[in-house]
């Protein structure tokens, strides 16, 4: 399966459709059926693409700068909140078929929760987007997979370079701040624990590129083939090593 590319045409998107396509046209179709409509709207899957609505706003790399205030960082999470509160109403047919499988619980995960696939008008997110890696799961995998990059889990030099922050990040803060507003508790104890999780979601990107590029998906076959698995070990590595960042 080659590179999955995206044409924006009017209010229509067009993307390649895979295997997980019927499971994700499904689930949102649930999610404008309870109200949530924050979400593509599913309409047609045609000649090996699908075809969704477009939410108009700032997307991609601008979302970066988005959740660096505070104010957009409860936005992000309060989204999040608000995305898996609508899927706990959602059965999927027996025979739905997913990319990937995360750990049980009674939420539909998005899967790739980050900045950049929100849609952005200033500091409120009005939409989100891209749902290939969306399955049931527990709320606490898109938590933790939210929380590695809005904290962010990385050295100063790529907060500042590539996450949008001119100062270095407090990252005990920014994580209370998140909990908070998708309504976790933030007692020291709790935070920590939060950590173990990231580090935990963490050790499972290595897992899934290798399962998607087995597959043969891309761009996951030529992320694995050009040593991706290394470096989500080096980010595991790095996080383990730098706990105190986080207390």
């Amino acid at each position: 399966m080659g590179e999955r590319k995206i044409e924006i045409i009017g209010d229509r998107v067009y993307r390649p459709a895979a295997w997980w396509t019927p499971a994700v046209h499904g689930l949102l179709e649930h999610l404008h059926a309870v109200g949530f409509d924050r979400v593509p709207r599913p309409l047609a899957v045609e000649a090996g693409r699908e075809v969704v609505g477009h939410i108009p706003g700032d997307s991609g790399p601008a979302g970066w700068a988005r959740v660096v205030p505070e104010r957009g960082l409860r936005a992000f999470a309060r989204l999040l909140r608000d995305f898996h509160d609508a899927t706990r109403s959602f059965v999927p047919p027996r025979d739905a078929e997913w990319a990937l499988r995360y750990p049980a619980g009674d939420v539909v995960c998005h899967g790739d929760f980050g900045p950049w696939n929100v849609v952005w008008r200033g500091l409120e997110p009005v939409g989100l987007l891209d749902f290939d890696f969306a399955a049931p799961g527990s709320a606490r995998y898109d938590v933790a997979y939210a929380l590695e990059y809005a904290t962010p889990f990385r050295d100063d030099s790529e907060a500042l370079r590539w996450h949008g922050f001119d100062v270095p990040p407090g990252r005990r803060r920014r994580m209370e701040v998140f909990l908070d507003a998708y309504g976790y508790d933030t007692t020291p104890d709790a935070v920590a624990a939060w950590v173990d999780e990231v580090v935990g979601r963490q050790g499972l990107d290595a897992v899934h590129v290798r399962a998607l590029a087995d597959r043969g998906l891309e761009p996951q076959r030529t992320w694995v083939r050009e040593g991706a698995l290394e470096r989500y070990d080096r980010r595991v590595r790095w996080s383990n090593a730098n706990r105190d960042l986080f207390r």
